[in-house]
């Protein structure tokens, strides 16, 4: 066994890192004949099925039809269901009328409510919704059904928001938390979300107070399958989004949990968010969270949930969620510095350690950080440039992101091979000092500004225990070696495949840097093998492999669709015409529109229609006039009081369409509403590019605009007004896509825009 040890220890490191993965998610089998007091996946499947046929975005056909599918579901539990309609504005200046979808489980002894939360309105214009959130409105319908079969009454009511207008400035929740009167009955929210179509559900809370409380309860219930660290929510708060329950807690101050995944981030907002996409494991996930935490919840005093106090907590196998206080954050480095101080006394007592070899040891460690760094860091660049169509991959990740992942993890591990077999001669035990004294600083670093990671200290005891093992034994142990490495394999492996999914292939940095620290954490197993050079190759051919792999899948496909656009833009004012897309490698359905004449034009470039991203139309050009109508304007008051001069000013469209937006000249604007409520003091004064506002349109309803400027001002609005339905609109011929394009996410697409200006003196 002794002469094997090295490929034994090696061999067993790469099944845990396997298992690691697999095991923190339930498999999928089909479960359509389990109990009826059980939840399952496949009866969650027929209602993402039922919602995501066809989008159903605020304000498009799809969306009625999914309120009335899922009212009636409710109704057939026996659930009295109500709905609460009016008009919002979030912070982004967007108005919609919401329709949200309620109904409530009365408790037996109740102080406070448990509310079940997702949404049910797709992304606009072509996202099926399947995943984003059909698979989290699935999750709570047939939890509830679940829950009910079993006829055992909870302690405290349970309120199930089925909200509307997530996807538009969360205008459900606004409408829900400002306006119903259940708001103040909630004490605890457990939401559902996606941000792609596959992969582990991860637990994020959101309170603004200590977590403790929270922590601790989640323990209580015990779920199967734990996705929670205090690091999560820090880089959840760096996506660009919120969820419905960022409501609830800023305006509410009321408690939460997240259950999102963000696997298959291509999928994300897409026409590919599909019934047939969705990842069951996935979904399997989702119910193995809310079905113990229904009932404790529901039983459980949601009076007492608030806390001073923070957590610090995790989930490693084995162990499931561990916790311990932010209070413990300090004297636990504290305890790792004085260990490392006496081990380092130790080794120089037994002659162990030498300061020449230990000096020596930071030259592989800045030599591997560098190397990976820079290539990590100028990873998507470089994509970008060798495939441009990439650019068109607005999420960022790629369909063959995951293997570009492997390629970059496998350089790596092979370069920090290479240059640790370059440096064979050092003994294991000095080569260990520099990246114990870097991890130590990490943690100093994390304890200090970003307290939520400061769990990553735990796998650094387990290094110590193996500086320990290394000074002490002449020969170390590779099997207790290896039992010490596993902490921090099963800590950052799902950071280093996570980072790049969620963040998108710029943050590929993350991925190589991360993988050279973990490398470090495992000096002890690594530093003994002979083979570090074989390894080395073998992780640098497994790299070119993949990049191979990926090269071979960096092209469109029917399963791999090209995101196209296309709009008709028309300015009314001076009777012109323009094709526009944001691709910046022109499909050739796209093309037929925009070929030799496309031109770019900064100007145009930077007054577009408002999206995710800011992007901006890349080519535009000319096309034929048609016979679009403007929306009518009319000023129905224009009064002086004081300095302020009050105009109010209707806006009807004159054709069926989705969207209009308003921009105005630069001048000072004191007050705005739409539609009889007012835009907040602060995004009237830190709006961008002098958009004032966006109506998402339901039924065709006017927009209702009401402003204060100075009395001697001159008013110019520019309205843009939008309809998706270029591809149906008689007057047009432009032929429906072909199997390997789908639209592009995230700005306005298959539109025909108008644009009108108008003055008031």
């Amino acid at each position: 066994m002794k002469k094997y040890a090295s490929t034994i220890t090696l061999l067993v490191l790469v099944l845990a890192i396997y298992w690691g993965f697999t095991s923190s998610m339930p498999s999928y089998p089909k479960d359509s004949d389990i109990p009826e007091t059980a939840f399952s996946t496949d009866r969650a499947l027929a209602h993402v099925k039922e919602i995501s046929k066809r989008p159903h975005g605020v304000g498009f056909p799809g969306h009625k039809q999914v309120r009335q599918y899922l009212i009636s579901e409710l109704r057939k539990m026996g659930l009295e269901t109500s709905t609460q309609k009016g008009y919002t504005i979030g912070k982004a200046n967007n108005l919609s009328k919401a329709t949200n979808i309620l109904a409530r489980i009365k408790g037996t002894d109740s102080d406070k409510s448990l509310l079940l939360l997702s949404h049910y309105d797709s992304d606009l214009h072509s996202a099926l919704g399947a995943s984003d959130a059909g698979s989290g409105v699935a999750t709570i319908l047939e939890s509830v059904r679940a829950f009910l079969s079993a006829n055992k009454k909870p302690k405290n009511d349970i309120i199930i928001l089925i909200s509307d207008g997530e996807e538009v400035d969360l205008s459900g929740a606004e409408l829900f938390v400002d306006k119903h009167p259940w708001a103040k009955d909630v004490g605890l929210v457990l939401n559902f979300e996606a941000r792609g179509s596959g992969g582990p559900s991860y637990v994020f809370i959101e309170t603004n107070h200590g977590n403790q409380r929270l922590v601790e309860e989640f323990i209580e219930a015990n779920p199967k399958y734990p996705m929670a660290n205090s690091l999560y929510y820090s880089i959840y708060k760096m996506l660009p989004n919120d969820t419905d329950l960022t409501v609830f807690r800023e305006k509410g101050d009321i408690e939460g949990f997240n259950f999102a995944f963000i696997g298959d981030h291509f999928d994300y907002h897409t026409a590919r968010d599909s019934y047939e996409r969705l990842d069951r494991n996935t979904l399997a996930h989702q119910g193995s969270y809310l079905m113990p935490l229904l009932r404790h919840f529901g039983n459980a005093d949601l009076t007492s949930l608030k806390s001073l106090n923070d957590y610090i907590y995790f989930n490693i196998p084995f162990f499931g969620l561990v916790s311990y206080p932010f209070d413990w954050i300090w004297p636990m480095w504290g305890i790792a510095l004085l260990v490392f101080v006496l081990l380092l006394l130790y080794g120089f007592r037994k002659k162990m350690l030498n300061g020449t070899q230990i000096l020596k040891g930071f030259i592989p460690l800045i030599l591997t950080l560098t190397i990976n760094g820079v290539i990590g860091f100028y990873s998507w660049s470089v994509l970008k440039w060798m495939y441009p169509h990439y650019q068109d991959i607005l999420q960022g990740f790629t369909y063959n992101g995951y293997t570009y992942i492997a390629v970059f993890v496998f350089f790596s591990i092979g370069s920090c091979f290479w240059v640790y077999h370059k440096f064979k001669k050092l003994d294991t035990a000095n080569l260990l000092i520099a990246p114990m004294a870097l991890w130590l600083i990490i943690c100093w670093g994390v304890s200090r500004y970003l307290q939520g990671a400061a769990f990553f200290i735990v796998p650094v005891f387990a290094v110590l225990a193996s500086l320990l093992v290394t000074l002490d034994q002449k020969k170390s142990n590779s099997y207790i070696l290896l039992l010490l490495t596993l902490p921090g394999i099963w800590i950052y492996a799902p950071f280093i495949k996570g980072f790049p999914v969620g963040l998108g292939l710029k943050m590929m940095v993350s991925a190589t840097i991360l993988t050279t620290l973990t490398f470090f954490l495992m000096l002890p197993l690594f530093g003994i093998n002979p083979k570090k050079k074989q390894l080395a190759f073998l992780s640098l051919v497994l790299s070119l492999g993949f990049m191979i792999a990926a090269h071979l899948n960096s092209g469109f496909d029917k399963e791999n669709p090209k995101p196209t656009s296309l709009l008709y833009v028309m300015d009314a004012d001076d009777g012109t015409a323009q094709w526009a897309t944001y691709e910046n490698e022109l499909s050739d359905w796209t093309a037929q529109y925009l070929g030799a004449n496309k031109k770019t034009t900064n100007e145009q470039a930077q007054q577009t229609i408002s999206s995710k991203y800011s992007s901006g139309f890349t080519y535009v050009s000319p096309a034929p006039i048609k016979d679009i109508s403007p929306p009518q304007i009319e000023k129905t008051r224009d009064t002086i009081i004081g300095e302020k001069r009050i105009l109010d000013i209707r806006i009807t469209p004159q054709r069926n369409v989705n969207r209009l937006e308003v921009f105005t000249n630069d001048i000072p604007i004191s007050e705005v509403s739409l539609n009889r409520i007012a835009l907040s003091d602060y995004e009237l004064k830190n709006r961008k590019r002098s958009r004032l506002a966006t109506h998402h349109i339901t039924d065709n309803d006017t927009t209702e605009l009401t402003l204060s400027i100075p009395k001697n001002a001159v008013l110019e609005l520019t309205l843009y007004e939008a309809s998706n339905d270029l591809l149906e609109n008689e007057q047009f011929t432009v032929p429906a896509r072909p199997e390997d394009n789908i639209p592009m996410p995230f700005v306005l697409n298959d539109a025909i825009l108008v644009i009108k200006k108008i003055r008031f003196e």
